[in-house]
C-alpha cells in the first residue's frame, strides 16, 4: 500500500503508535507509524475496528487464542466492539518503521449493513445470520480489499467536495467484505462438520475435498440437488463469488502452507492441478502479493 502522498503529516511526534486521524461519517480513519521495539502495547476498541498491515510486522495477543498471531502486510485484524489486544512491535525501527492503518466503524453502521443484508439475503446454512461475531477475525485479505483500503486511505485524506459521500460508500463497502469473509468462513467450518446439513454445504465439502480436481459444475449441482442457475445463484448469495473463484482461493491457500513446508513449486502446482508452473506463479503473485518461490522466504523471515 502506497502512503508516500501523507509523510509530511506523518513526521514522527511519538516513537510507538505515532497516529495521523482523519474523520469521515461514522467512521475514523488511522495511519499509526511505531519507530522503535515494544512489547505488550494495548489496543481497545471502543467501535468496530478493522486494522490493516502496510509493513512489517505485528505480534498479536488476545483472550480467544492461546498462542500469539502474527499479523503481517496483506492481512486483516478485525476486532468487535469491547475487544482488547496487546502488540509487539519486535522489528520497528527509525530506518525501517512498523506501519498500519485502521478504520473505526460505528456499531450503528454496521448493523445497519447487517440488516439491509438480511433483508436481501437469507442465509439458509447453519444459525448464524449477518451480524458481526463478537469476536476477533485474522485473515488474508484480497487483492480487491487492498486496492479497497488504498482508495479509502486518498478518499479520507483529500479535500473534495463529495467526501463524505464518497467515504460512506467506501465504508459500507468494507463492512459487506468483512460480513461476507465472516459468512464464508462459518459456513467452510460448518460444511465439515454437517456436510450435508444442505445442498450448498454439501458441494462445499466435496469442492475442499477434491481440489485438485478440475472444478466440474455439473458434478456440483447434482451434489446440491439444484439447477445450474440456482446452484451460482445460492453459491454467491451464501458466499459472494463463484465457485470458480473460491476453488481457486482455497487451492492458492493449501498451496501457501505446502509452500512454507518447503515442498518445491513446480511439486505443489501440479500437485493442486494447475495447468503449468507459470499459470500457477501469477495466481499465487496475485493472491499473495509475493512469487511461489520467494514465499517461503519471506514467511520465515516475518515468522
Amino acid at each position: 500500500m502506497n502512503l508516500t502522498g501523507l509523510s509530511d503529516i506523518r513526521l514522527p511526534k511519538s516513537l510507538v503508535e505515532n497516529r495521523v486521524s482523519f474523520a469521515g461519517p461514522d467512521s475514523e480513519l488511522s495511519i499509526y507509524d511505531t519507530y522503535s521495539t515494544a512489547f505488550r502495547v494495548g489496543l481497545d476498541a471502543d467501535q468496530l475496528l478493522y486494522c490493516g498491515m502496510v509493513s512489517g510486522r505485528k505480534i498479536m495477543h488476545d483472550t480467544h487464542h492461546p498462542y500469539t498471531q502474527v499479523f503481517l502486510p496483506h492481512e486483516s485484524f478485525v476486532m468487535a466492539p469491547g475487544e482488547h489486544v496487546e502488540i509487539d512491535f519486535p522489528d520497528a525501527s527509525l530506518k525501517s518503521p512498523t506501519t498500519c492503518l485502521t478504520i473505526e466503524i460505528a456499531k450503528e453502521k454496521v448493523k445497519s449493513i447487517s440488516e439491509r443484508m438480511s433483508d436481501i439475503y437469507t442465509l439458509e446454512s447453519g444459525p448464524e445470520s449477518w451480524q458481526y461475531s463478537k469476536q476477533i477475525l485474522h485473515t488474508h485479505h484480497t487483492t480487491a480489499t487492498q486496492h479497497l483500503l488504498q482508495r479509502l486511505v486518498s478518499i479520507f485524506a483529500e479535500n473534495h467536495p463529495d467526501r463524505d459521500v464518497m467515504v460512506e460508500f467506501g465504508i459500507s463497502e468494507l463492512i459487506v467484505r468483512m460480513l461476507r469473509h465472516q459468512s464464508r468462513d462459518f459456513l467452510l467450518h460448518y460444511c465439515r462438520s454437517l456436510p450435508d446439513a444442505s445442498g450448498i454445504t454439501a458441494a462445499l465439502s466435496y469442492l475442499e475435498e477434491h481440489l485438485s480436481d478440475p472444478l466440474d459444475i455439473g458434478l456440483l449441482t447434482r451434489i446440491a440437488c439444484m439447477s445450474r442457475s440456482k446452484f451460482y445463484n445460492e453459491f454467491k448469495k451464501q458466499l459472494g463469488c463463484s465457485p470458480s473463484e473460491l476453488h481457486q482461493q482455497l487451492r492458492l491457500k493449501v498451496a501457501a502452507r505446502r509452500l512454507e513446508k518447503g515442498e518445491s513449486v513446480t511439486k505443489v502446482c501440479y500437485d493442486l492441478g494447475f495447468a503449468n508452473p507459470s499459470h500457477f506463479s501469477r495466481r499465487f503473485h496475485h493472491y499473495y502479493g509475493s512469487a511461489p518461490r520467494d514465499y517461503p522466504k519471506k514467511a520465515r523471515e516475518f515468522r
